[in-house]
């Protein structure tokens, strides 16, 4: 091989969910000029931190190892940060490295834009972008978000991803939402990490970027991690990572360093670490949790449905039977993290929650026409407690839930104890969708829509999860889906956060259209928008009295059950008015009322719930 040519024999899953070997595609690691060895950046800023990974080609024996940041200022660059590339062994057997610089820089103006530029090999390299300015002046936040990059030629994988960064060029998002998958090669993460910024670089240089890796990603088929522990096998079911140490270090070194510190960085089992975190963008609050990462394997602990530990094919099994006790969906750590998140309304106006996949059953039918499938363990629908207590953490900040991984768009209202009484979630379609499912139920849902689908409406998933079905991008049911990626139900959502309205609207794009054109059309069911109060809809017990606020607009409202001094809800209202709804009619609570970007409150107690409508009380913020 040349000092830069390294070809990558990529083995790659023909089902995400079957586990089944591929044919094998050739990835290679082209050999690149000096000036040119730097491949692409990805960064966020948040409470005026600035993270960036920058990612390198592999660099020679005897080139410097050193990295510079510059920013523009007056008109010249001047450096802000400088850093030595990591090479540290990824542990495969083909000696890969690194060749990752990573940025930190503290203190930094997030009301400018700050053109950037990373230069390395003694001047010789260097790679300009922008980090954007935090756009709190919009009212429309846009996200745009993707999962599922495959690479199987036959599917998708081979063809150039142009016209989805032409699109996105056109959309112009904010922020950028990768949900796992990038990559699909279980030995050489490196080379196809390559690809993946040689095709999407030129959209992540100029807009942060939040990057999460799931099962593809670190070298197996599914990913049960149960809190780091060694699995035995690529399929993954027994729980815990396959893949080396240094390997798993190594992908999310390069996936998720960029993104804000972690919430609590205690590192898991066998020092593999953490990143479940939250950022805010133009005052739209996200957490990025790991829903991976602590999740326990079925393999062992639960009854065996089908040729598989978590396929289950037997209609008529008791879905209890499978909700064990002390089975970890995102564990007590992560948990804890949202319910504090829930409670922080700093800089926020409207919350979302990023993750790898639904917390439900999201597909019937998987790989191919004909392969019903009743439930799925690989979903967060199961554990099935441990959703609900996912679920419920979730609501408490009226947060609505972007994932990926199911290889299916999908728009689910979820429900916990009632129908739609939890947030709603938006799964995005696949980059390149080689493992196809479809969304068909054997019955017609309860209460739809006048003229909608019928798939569409209330279902109980296949571990009797309350899901209520408001669109499904299924693929044709063409032989193999079609041969084309609009047929195979390939593509990307975009979610829109409409601040003045407290909106949020979901779209869903095919592959290979123009988005300027009038003329396109989404996936059926799409666009779709709710408010943020769908993502709390549970049904009220009772309501405490009108609150009418003056001192501040638009002020944070938090209830608190005085019983046991949890967090019932909390949220920034639009404007001065709200009255509180509670589900104990019998409950007495404490109403805490300010502005903590400013750490103004007030605190009223004892309050209890009316059926009087007119009751009032007037608050005053000092």
């Amino acid at each position: 091989m040349g000092r830069y040519l390294v070809v990558l024999w990529m083995a790659v899953l023909f089902g995400a969910a079957d586990g089944a070997w591929a044919a094998k595609t050739p990835v290679v690691i082209p050999q690149v000029a000096a000036k040119d060895r730097i491949c692409f950046a990805l960064y966020t800023a948040h409470e005026d931190v600035l993270k960036m990974t920058v990612q390198f080609y592999p660099l020679a024996d005897g080139e410097s190892r050193t990295a510079t940041l510059e920013f523009k200022q007056d008109g010249a660059w001047k450096p802000v940060a400088e850093t030595q590339i990591t090479e540290e062994e990824y542990g495969n057997r083909a000696g890969d490295k690194t060749w990752t610089a990573h940025f930190r820089v503290e203190n930094i103006d997030q009301s400018r834009d700050w053109p950037y530029r990373v230069v390395a090999l003694d001047g010789v390299a260097a790679y300009e972008g922008l980090v954007r300015h935090d756009p709190v002046e919009k009212d429309e936040i846009v996200m745009a978000a993707f999962t599922g990059n495959s690479i199987y030629k036959h599917h998708g994988g081979d063809i150039s991803r142009d016209d989805i960064v032409a699109n996105i060029k056109k959309i112009d998002p904010d922020l950028l939402f990768f949900s796992g998958d990038q990559v699909y090669d279980h030995k050489r993460h490196l080379g196809y990490w390559l690809k993946f910024g040689r095709d999407f670089g030129d959209i992540t240089r100029d807009r942060p970027t939040v990057c999460i890796p799931d099962d593809h990603d670190v070298g197996q088929a599914n990913l049960w991690g149960a809190g780091g522990k060694k699995s035995n096998t690529g399929a993954g079911h027994d729980g815990g990572y396959f893949m080396p140490v240094p390997y798993v270090k190594a992908v999310e070194r390069a996936q998720t360093w960029h993104l804000p510190d972690p919430y609590d960085p205690t590192p898991i089992q066998r020092g593999i670490g953490v990143y479940y975190t939250d950022m805010t963008v133009g005052r739209i609050g996200f957490a990025v949790i790991e829903d991976r990462k602590f999740k326990t394997g079925p393999h062992g602990l639960v009854p065996k449905r089908g040729p598989r530990p978590d396929h289950i094919l037997d209609p008529d099994y008791d879905p209890k039977s499978v909700d064990v006790k002390g089975a970890v969906l995102l564990g007590e750590r992560q948990l804890a993290f949202l319910n504090a998140w829930a409670g922080d309304w700093r800089n926020t106006d409207i919350k979302a929650v990023l993750s790898q996949t639904i917390f439900c059953g999201g597909a019937h039918v998987h790989g191919k026409v004909g392969g019903r499938l009743h439930a799925d363990m690989d979903s967060n629908g199961w554990p099935q407690t441990a959703r609900n207590k996912a679920l419920a953490e979730m609501r408490r900040g009226f947060a609505v839930h972007i994932a990926g991984d199911q290889h299916l768009g999908t728009i689910f209202h979820h429900g916990i104890d009632d129908w739609e009484d939890a947030c709603f979630s938006f799964c995005v379609p696949s980059i390149a969708n080689l493992y196809l499912r479809w969304w068909e139920p054997e019955q017609p849902g309860e209460n739809r829509q006048p003229r909608m689908p019928k798939y569409t409406g209330r279902h109980f998933d296949g571990f009797g999860n309350r899901v209520t079905c408001w669109a499904a991008a299924n693929p044709s049911k063409e032989p193999n889906g079609g041969a084309k990626l609009t047929t195979r139900a390939a593509g990307f959502g975009v979610v829109r956060f409409k601040k003045s309205t407290r909106q949020i609207t979901f779209e869903c794009w095919p592959r290979k259209v123009d988005v300027a054109d009038p003329a396109t059309k989404q996936y059926p069911g799409w666009p779709k928008t709710i408010h943020q109060f769908d993502n709390y809809a549970r049904k009220a017990a009772a309501s405490l009295p009108t609150l009418k606020v003056t001192g501040m607009t638009h002020p944070v409202v938090k209830v608190i059950n005085q019983k046991n001094d949890e967090l019932v809800y909390a949220l920034r209202i639009q404007g001065n008015t709200l009255r509180p709804k509670v589900f104990d009619n019998e409950g007495v609570y404490t109403l805490k009322i300010g502005d903590p970007d400013a750490n103004r409150w007030t605190m009223l107690n004892d309050i209890k719930p009316t059926a009087d409508a007119d009751s009032v009380l007037s608050v005053k913020v000092d």
